[in-house]
């Protein structure tokens, strides 16, 4: 089974992230951005979610981050 356009199951940690599953992407948390793999570079490990931009990290730490619909 291709892990091609599935998202990724991720365990974030200080200094790097875990696969718990296959994937080539996870979402941003607030914006909903695909993020690839290769490309992901913040997130929260205490919330354990993933961000598409430094801002988004920083507003999503402030409290201030304005999350996309569901």
């Amino acid at each position: 089974m291709s892990s091609k356009n599935r998202a990724a199951k991720v365990h974030y940690m200080p200094n790097g992230f875990r696969l718990l599953s296959n994937g080539d992407h996870v979402l941003c948390a607030v914006s909903g951005e695909k993020i690839m793999l290769e490309d992901l570079r913040y997130w929260s490990v205490e919330k354990q979610e993933p961000y598409a931009t430094p801002d988004i990290s920083t507003q999503a730490a402030l409290g201030k981050a304005k999350r996309k619909p569901q």
